[in-house]
Parts: structure tokens; sequence; C-alpha cells
């Protein structure tokens, strides 16, 4: 005869342990297994069923907005830390490489290849969303490099890229980073020789405009870099597609522009590592060295025949210059085999970040637990 005494705690125990083993995912087990950090910080799950998870920007409630490459844009409800999982709502789908997400005033800003809709009130309305109202619709169709970052300035414009729809061409109305105001008029170009940024964002004291470059595929393994950038004013030319890096000339195009008069990087990263997002850490939750450091999140090379990326740096600064260039989270992959790509960083209230990754379809939750 069971002891009913047991019986109770013991099937509160199986319940909970099932529980855990259904919500368990393969993927994010072996990021989580392998990623190496430095002494105090962790890596854990927050959300592991957000498929293709890439871009992700945060309401004013706590939602959290995800946007893909792969139709859909995702809703997170919860709190990063607390353990419990988080409630995931598919609250658009069947787009066009919905990559780009941004909030103000109440709506999430959706930037799929050739259009930006808004979806107002949102947060309120998350089990009957709101009907989609076109922001803008006159992009470029061209799915190659297609997809969209798109982030809100200090100046209140919205900052959107137009990525070159090739490996090298010389397109004038591609490979720059457009803005506009919040109703998607004023559009004008911010910033041209732009080959293809997946993350940009905004210097805390300056304001001034930072983005990462992925550099051109088939010059090699490791030409040319991928590039930290710095904007300080609109009308700047960053190279694309004649110059790249600092000095390289493109062995189709260089012969009709001159790296001299490019605005050269900030910061030369790895060749084929496609960073994507960029973050300034002005959290106080992270040791005293790491205040103010750039992070980069890198996706990892397709194309080289030793993989490359796939992990988190960090770039320090003596003013605006780069005095240091080095990997802060790695062991997304082991040799060919990869277990994540890191898309996007979200710095949290709490001074930790959420990472995105699109490989395992997962949020994880990047935080620091000793103090020094």
């Amino acid at each position: 005869m069971t002891d009913r005494r047991l019986a109770r705690p013991l099937g509160i125990l199986f319940s909970l342990l099932f529980a855990a083993a259904a919500h368990a995912s393969p993927a994010t087990d072996k990021v989580i297994a392998n990623v190496k950090l430095p002494p105090g910080f962790k890596l854990e799950v927050y959300a592991d069923n957000v498929p293709f998870a890439r871009s992700m920007a945060l309401g004013p409630k706590g939602t959290l907005f995800v946007g893909t490459r792969k139709g859909a844009v995702y809703a997170v409800s919860g709190t990063p830390g607390s353990g419990a999982k988080p409630t995931v709502r598919t609250i658009a789908e069947k787009l066009n490489q919905p990559n780009g997400v941004a909030f103000r005033d109440g709506a999430l800003y959706v930037a799929e290849v050739s259009r930006i809709t808004r979806y107002d009130g949102i947060e309120s309305s998350l089990d009957k969303v709101p009907e989609a109202k076109v922001v803008r619709d006159d992009f470029p169709k061209d799915g190659h490099h297609g997809w969209k970052y798109i982030a809100f300035g200090p100046d209140g414009k919205l900052y959107v890229p137009i990525g070159a729809p090739c490996n090298v061409c010389d397109q004038p109305k591609y490979a720059v980073i457009t803005r506009m105001n919040p109703d998607g008029s004023d559009r004008e170009v911010f910033a041209r020789g732009v080959r293809n940024t997946v993350g940009f964002t905004w210097h805390p004291t300056t304001r001034e405009l930072w983005f990462t470059d992925n550099g051109r595929d088939h010059l090699g393994d490791d030409a040319p870099p991928c590039e930290l950038n710095r904007a300080p004013r609109p009308g700047l030319d960053f190279g694309f597609p004649y110059c790249h890096g600092r000095d390289i000339k493109d062995p189709e195009f260089g012969r009709l522009g001159e790296c001299g008069k490019i605005t050269p990087p900030v910061q030369l990263l790895g060749a084929h590592v496609a960073p994507l997002a960029v973050k300034f850490y002005t959290g106080t939750a992270f040791p005293e060295r790491y205040r103010n450091l750039v992070f980069i999140a890198e996706h990892g090379s397709w194309n080289r025949s030793e993989k490359s990326g796939y992990r988190i740096t960090t770039v320090k600064l003596d003013g605006d210059k780069a005095v240091a260039y080095e990997p802060f989270a790695t062991g997304f992959n082991r040799g060919d085999e990869v277990y994540g790509r890191p898309v996007d960083l979200l710095l949290l209230e709490d001074g930790s970040f959420l990472v995105s990754d699109d490989q395992a379809g997962a949020i994880y939750r990047l935080s620091h637990a000793v103090k020094d």
C-alpha cells in the first residue's frame, strides 16, 4: 500500500520533472553546455520556442517583440531571470522577411523587405492583434540583403537600411542607411557605401550613430574584414563597393573610387564573421571594466573554409578610437558543428542582456552574478 503522505509530493515532483523535460531544447542545451564566458557571467535560456528569432524590441509593459526572416513576428511575455517560462504568441505571420522590429509611442513597427508597417496599441491587444497600418511601402523588393534592422534614433527618426542586392555591385539607391519620420514622411539618405548593416545603435554620450557592416564575399578566407563604423554626421560614405576595410580596393569596382576619400572603420572585425547587433553597455550590473564597451553579436561565416564568428565580442574605446577587440562569449560552434548563432542584443533595466539566436530559435539572458 502506498503511503498517501508520500504520494502527493512524489506526484508533484514527477509532474515538474516531466514539464521540465517537455520544455527542454536539445539545441539550447548544446549552447549552454559549450558557451565560454568570463568568470562570474552566466548565459541561461529565457525562451526556447521562438523559431528563427532575430531582432528584438521591448515594449513599456515588458513585452518582448521578436522579428524573424521566416515570416513570423512573436510577442514574448514574461520576466527574464525569474526562472518562469514565458508565454510566446505569434502576432503576425506570412510576412516577407520581417526581420526588423522597433517600438515607439505604443506602437510596434515591423520592417519587411519592401515595406514598414505599424501595430498601434499592440501591448494591450496581444490576443487580438490590431490591423497593421502601412507606414511606407516603396522600399526595393530585392530579397538579397533585403531584410532590415530598424531603430529609432535620439532625433526621433526611424533609421532604415537598404542593403546591396548583390555580393558586390554599384547601384546608388542601395547600400545606404536612410531615416524618416515615424509616419514615413521626409525619408532621406543618412549614410552611403554601407553594404549590409543589420545592427546599429547610438553612442550614449555623443549620440552619434555606430553600426556594423558585413564585408563582401569571394576574396578569400581572410579578406575583406567586416567593420564597426561610426557616423558622427549625415552625408558620409563608407566605401562600398569601391573600397573595403580601410584600404582594400575592390578588384572590379576599385578603379571608380579612392579609399582615401571614404570614412574608415573604427575597428576592423574578422573576415566573414557577419557582425549583426552592436550595443554599448551602459548598465551597472556588469563589472566596471565592461562599462561603455561595445558588444557585437557575430552571427558567423557561411563560406569560409574554417568557420569564424559564432560569438559575442567586445570593442574597447578611447574616445572615438578602438583600442581592443576581444572575444567575450564563444562556443556557439565547435569546428563545423554549429550550436547557435547570436543575432541581436537587448539591454534590460537590470543590466543584463537578452541575446537572440536564430539557429536554436531561442532568447537567452546574459547576466553577471559575482560582485567585483
